[in-house]
This record gives C-alpha cells, structure tokens and sequence, in this order.
C-alpha cells in the first residue's frame, strides 16, 4: 500500500472558501475515481492556512490509473480550472509514503 499525502498553504483566509469550492465543485468527481480519503484535515496549530489530505492506493500503478482517468473527467477539468482562477492556493507539497509494517492501515 502507498498513502499519497498531499498538503496545500492557503492565502491568509483561503482555507475556508477553498474548501468550499472543492466540496461543491472537486469532491464528487475525485471520489468517484480515487474513492474515499483517508483523512481530509485542517490546521489547528502549527502552519496555519494549510489542508492535508490523504489517499490510499494499493499500489504506484493503482494511484497512476486513477489519477489519469480523473484527470480525463469533465467535472474535474472544470474545478481544477476554477482553482486555478480563484488562486487560493499558493503553495502543494505531495509524498507518497508507506506504511511502517507494525502500524497497517486498515480500510
């Protein structure tokens, strides 16, 4: 298993209204490819205006089909350009990770 984990920094008071978009606008059409996340958080502490999410994948070749064939989707074209118009986010930090062999993830 690989967990891709992505982490986003806002502009000052970005969070929320992007947030907003994604439900509205990104959540269905990246569900309905990559399936459910295994987390969606917001910054409590720390470096504040940021968002993580995380996503499971069984494999490299798992997550690198289903991102290409939401990439393809329509709905999700059309986010990723209102993201980009609305420019709340200014900074993406992505790992791919595994999990350590005595803590598995269970889904």
């Amino acid at each position: 298993m690989i967990v891709d984990v992505r982490t986003y920094r806002c502009r000052a008071g970005g969070v929320a209204p992007q947030l907003a978009m994604y439900e509205k606008h990104g959540l269905a059409a990246q569900t309905r490819h990559l399936g459910q996340p295994l987390a969606y958080l917001v910054a409590e502490t720390g470096e504040l205006n940021t968002f993580t999410h995380l996503w499971a994948y069984e494999s490299a070749g798992e997550r690198e089909q289903k991102r290409a064939a939401m990439m393809t989707d329509p709905q999700w074209q059309e986010y990723v350009r209102m993201m980009g118009e609305a420019q709340y986010i200014v900074h993406q930090q992505t790992s791919l990770m595994v999990p350590a062999g005595f803590a598995p993830i269970k889904r």
